[in-house]
């Protein structure tokens, strides 16, 4: 019997999916591709920045970081890691993420707080899209 603490082959499956999508978003952010950050997303996505700017659609999105992206990360290393998956059903899952920042020689940056955010993501023509996201920093 499979439940949500006991993920069967297919859970695996579509985790290992969710984290190659995750891995894309750091290496956008890490490369300064603002064109391959916003095609991460569905068309009609929703998304919070870590300061509460609320961004709708995938146009917004990519309008919003082409202004800011390029030159953000300066000496500054983003790294993702999927903290947890929660399946809301086999084709939507809610995904939170550890995001910090490291500089070019891997300590961590001082000044960059750590972030805690939420994707919820959704699975369109086999393949997982961002679709509902929360950026989230950690204070303190």
């Amino acid at each position: 019997m499979t439940t949500p603490h006991t993920p069967d082959r297919t859970h695996e499956t579509e985790i290992e999916a969710i984290r190659r999508v995750v891995a894309e978003v750091e290496r956008a952010q890490r490369d300064e591709r603002p064109d391959a950050f916003a095609a991460l997303f569905r068309q009609d996505a929703i998304w919070t920045t870590a300061h509460g700017r609320r961004l709708f659609g995938r146009e917004e999105i990519s309008d919003f970081t082409h202004k800011v992206l390029p030159g953000a990360m300066g000496d500054l290393v983003p790294v993702y890691e999927v903290d947890h998956v929660q399946f809301i059903r086999p084709d939507v899952a809610a995904v939170k993420v550890r995001q910090r920042y490291l500089t070019r020689d891997g300590a961590p940056a001082r000044d960059q707080p750590e972030g805690t955010p939420l994707y919820v993501m959704s699975k369109e023509d086999g393949r997982w899209l961002l679709t509902a996201c929360q950026n989230t920093q950690v204070h303190g």
